[in-house]
């Protein structure tokens, strides 16, 4: 007697059980794990939804490949004068206005630095009469850059002005003076106009 009702008894529990694990898990019963923080969370999501790398290394790897990418591209650029990838310095078309109209014309001081070179072996050397004309030459080459540059830039200013007229001109004329110490095969963007050649 007592029997037949202990079976009936566990009989329903084993259903009942059966029930429970068909019926979806109330929203405040324990899960199993601790809850993350709110911003641990956060970084989750923000991780998930930007496809970032969760590794430390594999993000700085791929910034790295990025840069290097970027640069190769301004090499480029400063090779073919291609304005979309040159450097925020070099961008604009008063900056490209800038270098041609350096490129187009003859600057003592693009040839400053092979003269420094002759002017510095000839004062090495212990004859004073070659010192004497080594200091002059060093002097001539001064002033004659000094006087071409002044020259320059007030017609660079002059030819901004009526050019582009509503254009931010800061530094170009700085940008242009700095250009025409460079020698002309060296100078980066490429000179894209020949000498004599109005830009």
């Amino acid at each position: 007697m007592f029997r037949s009702r202990s079976k009936e008894e566990k009989a329903p529990t084993g259903k009942v059980t059966a029930d429970l694990s068909k019926q979806p898990r109330d929203p405040e019963a324990p899960k199993g794990r601790p809850t993350p923080k709110r911003s641990e969370a956060q970084g989750q999501r923000r991780r998930a939804s930007s496809g970032a790398p969760q590794d430390r290394k594999e993000a700085m790897k791929r910034q790295r490949e990025a840069r290097r990418a970027d640069l190769a591209r301004q090499r480029e650029a400063l090779a073919s004068g291609d304005e979309r990838y040159l450097p925020a310095r070099d961008k604009g078309p008063v900056r490209r206005f800038v270098r041609d109209f350096v490129d187009s014309r003859f600057c003592i001081a693009e040839f400053f630095l092979p003269l420094a070179v002759v002017i510095l072996v000839l004062s090495m050397v212990r004859i004073g009469q070659l010192q004497n004309i080594a200091l002059l030459l060093w002097l001539g080459v001064i002033v004659l850059i000094v006087v071409d540059s002044i020259g320059l830039s007030i017609r660079l200013k002059k030819q901004l002005r009526e050019r582009f007229p509503n254009e931010p001109k800061r530094g170009a004329v700085a940008y242009g003076l700095m250009r025409t110490l460079q020698m002309r095969r060296l100078r980066l963007p490429k000179p894209q106009v020949k000498r004599g050649e109005r830009p």
